[in-house]
């Protein structure tokens, strides 16, 4: 496991490269595409499922950048976009196109649902962390407001 943390920390760390983001957050940007993948791999191991693990990594690494974000005053992007790669499912949208080269619709069909399915997931974990801190941001607000009137 230590070995895929690495490789999903390096999987993180380059595309921060690419993006062309500040120095100083590249090793942040790094540990959440880690912190995702440990997430992911311990639920997977759990349930065997690749559809809830990468709800709970994309969770994770939602709330990591949220955190982060508003710890270094940044986007959440910076850390969002580089930490969600290593949960991408790449090569079942290879084998889901590889099966519709070969004229393999079965194979296609369930390959392409776990695809779409996977990425609904992450979708719906990063959107739910955004709408948490959004909602926690809200409550703090108000409530600051209200004591300052008193």
């Amino acid at each position: 496991m230590f070995q895929q943390t690495a490789l999903a920390f390096f999987g993180s760390l380059f595309p921060v490269i690419l993006f062309n983001i500040d120095r100083r957050k590249i090793l942040w940007a790094g540990l959440c595409g880690a912190i995702g993948w440990v997430i992911y791999s311990l639920m997977y191991t759990n349930t065997y499922s690749p559809i809830f693990s990468s709800f709970f990594g994309a969770l994770g690494i939602g709330i990591y950048s949220e955190s982060m974000a508003r710890i270094l005053k940044t986007p959440t992007f910076e850390f969002l976009i580089p930490g969600i790669f290593p949960l991408v499912p790449g090569m079942k949208a290879y084998k889901t196109l590889q099966f519709i080269v070969e004229n393999n619709m079965a194979g296609a069909f369930s390959s392409g649902t776990q695809t779409l399915a996977v990425g609904g997931a992450i979708g719906f974990g990063i959107m739910l962390s955004t709408t948490i801190f959004k909602f926690i941001s809200r409550l703090i607000k108000n409530r600051n407001k209200k004591r300052s009137r008193i």
